[in-house]
Formats: structure tokens, sequence, C-alpha cells
């Protein structure tokens, strides 16, 4: 099932520091001054911060869902259809996100979803 616009606000603003902006098109999150995610209502998309070799493998994997935006240093953004992605996948990409940026302070309020 595709996740809506609700669904993804609620996931990322419910992580500990999230700093929402809005701008024209598009909304930013970013957690104590570090971007770390983009959402465009317009197309119901959202971009993420990922490491270069999970933005590849996203975009190998299911190039109807994700594409590359751009890469900067060791990462790489992705766009993410939110019509082509569950729940549970948008949480951890998020979480991924989020904990690629977030300090260590914050890194120990939340449990790594990644992690049996």
């Amino acid at each position: 099932m595709a996740v809506d616009s609700a669904q993804f606000l609620r996931i990322v603003n419910g992580l500990p520091g999230v700093q929402q902006a809005e701008a024209q098109r598009y909304s930013s999150f970013s957690v104590r001054g570090g971007k770390f995610g983009y959402y465009w209502p317009a197309t119901q998309t959202v971009g993420l911060k990922q490491t270069l070799v999970e933005q590849r493998a996203l975009v190998a994997e299911r190039p109807d869902v994700f594409e590359e935006q751009f890469t900067s240093g060791a990462f790489g953004w992705v766009v993410v259809y939110l019509e082509g992605v569950e729940a549970d996948e948008l949480t951890e990409l998020v979480f991924e996100a989020w904990r690629l940026t977030a300090p260590e302070d914050l890194l120990t309020e939340v449990p790594d979803l990644a992690k049996p």
C-alpha cells in the first residue's frame, strides 16, 4: 500500500530533534542544522540522504520507485515516490537518513531500526 503525505510527515516528525522548514514548493527536514530530507507535495516524492551504496542499490532494484537525486561527498540522495513504497520501508529509509545526520547524543534516544 502506498504511503500518503500525512503518514510520511508522522514518520519524519516522530524522530527527535527534527526541524521542518517550508519553501515555496517543498519542505525540508533537518536535525541540528544538518539536512536529511525533502518533501515535494506536487509530485508526492521525498528526497532522502543515504549512503552511496544504498542509493545505488535502491535505484538498481526498483527504478520505478527510486531515482538518483544527487551525490555529495560520501552520501547519495535518493528520490522516493510515495505511491510505490510501503510504510515500513519508508520508515527505515527516513530513519537511516536521520541517523546519518543526527549527532551522537540524539542517536541514543532512538533504537536502531536496522538491528534485529
